[in-house]
């Protein structure tokens, strides 16, 4: 149990044979795992890491630490159990669909082992809205964390069904206009359309709202620049005017990559974190202080994680580290950001921006 608890061991033993079988058969034996609920729960006092100084509020819920699991690892909600007891702050399932969806023919996630870097182009597959309410009326008895559900849809109507429908069994929802590997979303990036969908969205909400950026372009990792850094701004501004209460910078970085079955799909890891950082600084600059800002991309340490919250981050979130060094990386994470704290004089999380 040493061995997958402790980010090096994980590393250095579990990790290598894992990673000898495709990543969708590596990630199948994780979940099967992730489903040993009790195991978990066990195990929680172990991988949790409690400290003052991480504690810490995003929209109105309270958090024990600022880390969370970005959306796409607990695609239809059903090991969120197990995962809140990892130590994570909060943890993001989904992204959930209104109807069932095959999403895009394999093969569809590739690893940068030299990086610590993967490439995914899922497209959305989803086991459907009704799956997703069910999974969710079940675990809630034994969430350890706050859970936000991740919803998205390719029109208006869809996205709203699936937000009204996965609302009442979570802390807040995350809407996702940004994945690069589903044709149609795009419309979203459309001041006008996205205007349409949080008015639609804010007619009947009750809880917090986030919204999933695109990433600003790059010409390192082949985007194609269809979203200038204006229009992504604008968007942010959009969503600040509008009552949203998170944004999530961003999503994974496009890029071509012709072993993958439909030529491209999303960079995650280590090499999008200073692209991350880049966009949270000018993010923040944007929208000052009127919307918080989760960071996502790359964040494998606490000094990752004590950059991004510098940088204009409220919290972090991880997931490709998670992939790269098991589940002991929640507390790991945690323990070095504490430690960074004390060292320099910073009493909380949420003095972090402020202070440096």
């Amino acid at each position: 149990m040493a061995l997958i608890l402790n980010p090096s061991a994980y590393r250095n033993i579990v990790r290598p044979l894992l990673f000898r079988l495709p990543p969708e058969t590596a990630q199948g034996l994780a979940e099967r795992s992730l489903k040993m609920g009790p195991m978990w729960e066990a195990l929680s006092f172990v991988l949790d890491y409690h400290h003052p100084s991480l504690r810490t509020d995003l929209a109105g819920i309270a958090l024990r630490n600022p880390i969370g699991l970005a959306a796409g690892y607990d695609k239809n909600f059903e090991v969120l159990p197990s995962l809140t007891s990892l130590g994570f702050g909060y943890v993001i399932g989904g992204t959930v669909t209104r109807d069932v969806r095959p999403g895009n023919p394999q093969p569809r996630v590739l690893r940068y082992e030299s990086d610590e870097s993967l490439v995914n182009a899922y497209g959305f597959p989803s086991k459907g809205l009704d799956h997703a309410v069910t999974q969710l009326e079940a675990a809630l008895p034994n969430l350890m964390s706050p859970v936000v559900a991740s919803v998205s849809g390719l029109d208006i109507d869809e996205i709203v069904a699936c937000h009204r429908g996965v609302e009442p069994y979570v802390s807040a929802v995350e809407i996702n206009i940004s994945s690069p590997n589903t044709a149609g979303l795009r419309v979203f990036h459309d001041v006008n359309v996205l205007t349409d969908l949080l008015n639609a969205i804010n007619d009947a909400r009750r809880k917090p709202l986030f919204v999933k950026l695109p990433p600003f372009p790059s010409t390192a990792t082949g985007g194609d620049g269809a979203n200038t850094r204006a229009t992504i701004l604008q968007l942010a501004s959009l969503c600040a005017e509008r009552g949203v209460d998170v944004l999530t910078v961003a999503n994974t970085q496009p890029i071509q990559d012709s072993r993958l079955a439909v030529g491209s799909g999303g960079l995650s890891g280590k090499l999008v974190y200073d692209a991350m950082l880049r966009m949270v600084r000018e993010m923040r600059e944007a929208v000052g202080e009127s919307i918080s800002i989760n960071a996502v991309g790359g964040i494998f340490s606490g000094r990752d994680a004590f950059e991004a919250l510098s940088a204009g981050a409220d919290t972090v979130q991880i997931l490709t580290s998670l992939i790269y060094r098991g589940p002991g990386i929640v507390r790991s994470i945690n323990k070095e950001l504490s430690h960074i704290l004390e060292l320099n004089g910073i009493k909380s999380v949420s003095e972090i921006r402020h202070a440096t």
